[in-house]
């Protein structure tokens, strides 16, 4: 088993570096697509400032605002032109992934040809504009295989193309310090320097994460509310947070005979933010109830806080002079094969120990494109592998430790007819949930059963009146 810090995410107060969020700090970052700002906390936890938001959404915008009150931002990455934006050394941003998440199923995915993940374009033409010395982004996992490959490989061409040394790798929050299996690619271009861009992403060590599924069907148990949750919980989703058809990749908090969904106190804490960070102004002119659900929504849509706070971490050596420099010279214009060949073993050797099976991608446009986890790009030269998804330190976290130990209010609880319409689908296509899940929304359902068979009772006695 790998070496384990063991750190609770519930309840995580506020931590701003002293240069965060003034004009002091040594370096800043630019946010697009920022959300509720988990690239802004994670960045400043770092210490690095921001110094722009651009979020077209207005809820996410009234989050923003109670944060940086200061901070100049823009509306729509669309309208936006270059001389708007401040000099940045780091910019980052979430950019939509609806255009190509898997969790679109039978509705396919339009991918970069696509309105919302189709934003990338605009975000790239600032990029040419400004070349930033660093761009980070993130995306899910499908963006690897989206349009069998080529739309990641627009997007890592897009970059080489300017000069920058591109590294990408599918990171997990889980092992970040944050208790969801939340699986995202995470891309860093390095103007004119794949070394660091590698550097921000990988350490020359590699660990082993185990038998993952355990995390999803160990139970752990609070005594003070006696609620009864997974060790790790599923990938949080940019949802209303009432339940939904796809209930066995759903965390719920199990009672003896009641169920629950989460809080978004509970989402926060999944997601590595402080309790209380996505409400919005006060003046912000939404009911309690609305309000819940654009949090929901909007936390299930943000970055996971603590793993951008490690790569930030690492961004700030980089340019600091942590990292020990790897001259690559004049390869990056050689085509010949022997001369790429021995600099990607230089890379190997020199940065890249847990890498496995390298293989080289040239822009021949294949039919279809396998990117595996993790890799590296520069000039015309592609590498990849399979990856490790956590970093050579784990971070252990437990869903428990971010379940709210207070009364939660009853609007959070499903009905006994949720819970029997729950079963149902479970059921009919074959599903298996966590057992305290199944055991508790089992005891519900048959509160529906006698709430009917009383119905049905008491009908007959007034047929028969």
């Amino acid at each position: 088993m790998p070496k384990i810090k063991n750190v609770s995410s519930g309840g995580k107060k506020l931590r701003r570096n002293k240069l965060a969020g003034n004009g002091n700090a040594k370096f800043k970052f630019n946010s697009f697509f920022a959300g509720i700002g988990g690239f802004d906390l994670g960045f400043e936890r770092a210490g690095i400032a921001p110094a722009f938001h651009c979020e077209i959404n207005e809820f996410c915008n009234s989050v923003l605002r109670r944060h940086w009150p200061n901070l100049p931002s823009s509306e729509d990455i669309k309208t936006l032109s270059a001389d708007q934006l401040p000099d940045a050394d780091v910019w980052c941003g979430g950019f939509p992934c609806q255009d190509v998440s898997v969790a679109r199923g039978w509705l396919g995915r339009d991918g970069l040809k696509g309105k919302n993940t189709g934003l990338f374009y605009p975000f790239l033409k600032l990029v040419k504009e400004k070349l930033p010395q660093v761009v980070l982004l993130e995306n899910v996992t499908g963006l690897l295989n989206s349009h069998k490959g080529h739309d990641f490989r627009t997007i890592i061409s897009s970059f080489t193309d300017l000069g920058y040394g591109v590294a990408w790798r599918v990171m997990n929050a889980r092992y970040f310090g944050a208790p969801q299996s939340r699986p995202r690619v995470f891309i860093c271009a390095w103007k004119g320097r794949v070394d660091l861009a590698l550097h921000a992403l990988y350490e020359k060590d590699c660990v082993s994460v185990g038998n993952a599924r355990e995390g999803f069907v160990t139970p752990t148990t609070c005594q003070f509310s006696g609620v009864t949750v997974p060790l790790v919980g599923y990938c949080l989703a940019a949802t209303s947070g009432r339940h939904t058809g796809t209930d066995w990749s759903r965390t719920y908090v199990s009672y003896f005979d009641k169920v629950r969904r989460l809080t978004p106190t509970e989402c926060e804490g999944l997601q590595g933010f402080p309790t209380g960070w996505s409400l919005p102004e006060k003046e912000y002119p939404v009911c309690d109830d609305d309000i819940d659900t654009l949090r929901y929504h909007s936390i299930g849509n943000a970055v996971c806080v603590p793993v951008v706070e490690w790569i930030a971490a690492r961004i700030v050596s980089g340019f600091s002079g942590g990292f020990e420099r790897f001259h690559i010279g004049a390869s990056l214009n050689l085509k010949a094969q022997e001369n790429i060949n021995g600099m990607f073993m230089d890379f190997k050797n020199a940065l890249l120990g847990q890498f496995r099976d390298l293989h080289f991608i040239d822009q021949e446009k294949p039919s279809t494109i396998c990117w595996a986890s993790g890799g590296a790009a520069f000039a015309e030269w592609y590498l990849s592998g399979k990856v490790s998804p956590a970093p050579t330190d784990p971070i252990e976290s437990q869903l428990i430790d971010i379940i709210e130990k207070r009364e939660v209010d009853g609007k959070y609880f499903l009905s006994p007819n949720a819970a029997t319409g729950i079963l149902r689908r479970v059921d009919k296509q074959g599903r298996t949930l966590f057992g305290p899940l199944d055991a508790a929304l089992r005891r519900l359902a048959v509160k529906n059963d006698d709430s009917e068979s009383c119905s049905l009772d008491c009908s007959s006695k007034v047929a028969n009146a």
